[in-house]
């Protein structure tokens, strides 16, 4: 079986719920949101505008 592309890292609440995902292929770390039928999906950005990447050697980055 393929392995997945993102992997769920941190995830909080019932109704409205906040998920942090990371891209496995790219280490890119990615904020998603959920509250009723309405949901969105950014990229984590430090403090540059750069896309925050998983630790190096973090769980699932190859």
């Amino acid at each position: 079986m393929k392995e997945k592309r993102f992997e769920v890292v941190y995830s909080q609440g019932t109704l409205d719920v906040v998920k942090i995902l990371v891209d496995t292929e790219t280490g890119v770390q990615y904020l998603a949101m959920q509250s009723g039928y309405a949901g969105g999906l950014t990229p984590l950005l430090d403090r540059e505008g750069k896309p925050v990447l998983s630790s190096a050697g973090g769980e699932g980055v190859r």
